[in-house]
């Protein structure tokens, strides 16, 4: 696994040698555009509009605009001197939190964390104690050039990092349109949803969902490689009842869903009464 970091963990007076990798990957299928009239790639240049010509990659400088058309412009220099001072600082834990304080809206991307050379027993010691606590870790660390706020949890055996936004990078709730104000919910709705959720509650098995999107591209293209006729069938979604009453939609979601309980056999009076005289008629005989 690719190493895309290193450095250190640090809590307390306790330094752990580390490398990160990244847990996850994007699996998005990449397309190109290509000119229809000759499938070649099209090429995107850098244009200055003022100048009206083309810009090589050296006469390119970075600014951050403070106001509209006007710009303050930093030095390559400036830059990456600010990007040393603070890349050669450790990761250092801050504070220790539950982690169900941390609402899912903050987190950002996931990191595997591997101890450096050396590193081993500091390592097993932080992930057992985050253990034991059921605790997690939240620390600074500096990746690409950006300080990012990290959560350090344990995964199965393994520690992870957690970039998290900061507080001003989540956007206000409050600025959400059209959220409606409280509204008188009925029992019977309420205990009607409620049920809904537990007939669709089950443990949660990662495996079972796929991207189906991707798995169809996939297909086509390699249907289209190999020069076989691309036949795409429109598979129709199962149609919903074009219900308004909120309480008719819970109920037929919940006829919709309810489990299929198997077929028991009916004893009838009329088998019973059989099943009676035929134990006498036995009885008589012995």
């Amino acid at each position: 696994m690719h190493t895309m970091w290193k450095g250190s963990i640090s809590f307390g007076l306790v330094n752990i040698p580390i490398k990160l990798h990244a847990a996850t990957e994007d699996k998005d299928i990449k397309l190109r555009n290509l000119h229809s009239k000759c499938h070649s790639p099209i090429k995107y240049e850098k244009v200055c509009p003022v100048c009206d010509e083309s810009v090589e990659q050296s006469d390119i400088v970075k600014a951050y605009e403070y106001t509209k058309g006007k710009f303050i412009v930093l030095d390559e220099e400036e830059l990456q001197a600010l990007k040393k001072e603070n890349e050669d600082k450790a990761v250092e834990i801050l504070d220790f939190v539950k982690i169900n304080e941390v609402d899912p809206i903050y987190f950002s991307r996931s990191y595997y964390i591997s101890p450096g050379d050396s590193g081993s027993k500091a390592y097993a010691l932080l992930r057992e104690a985050l253990k034991e606590s059921e605790k997690v870790g939240i620390a600074k660390i500096i990746i690409r050039a950006k300080e990012q706020l990290a959560l350090l949890r344990v995964f199965h055996n393994t520690l992870v990092m957690e970039t998290i936004h900061f507080p001003d990078e989540v956007r206000n709730f409050a600025d959400v349109p059209n959220i409606p104000a409280e509204e008188k919910i009925a029992k019977k709705e309420l205990d009607t949803a409620l049920l809904l959720i537990d007939q669709l509650t089950t443990t949660f098995e990662p495996e079972k969902y796929t991207d189906e999107y991707r798995q169809a591209l996939l297909e086509l293209i390699e249907t289209k490689k190999n020069g076989e006729e691309v036949v795409i069938t429109n598979q129709q979604q199962p149609k919903t009842s074009n219900v308004t009453d909120l309480m008719a939609a819970l109920q037929a979601s919940i006829d919709q869903t309810k489990p299929t309980q198997p077929k028991k056999e009916k004893t009838t009076t009329k088998s019973k009464k059989k099943k009676s005289t035929s134990a006498t008629k036995t009885k008589k005989e012995a």
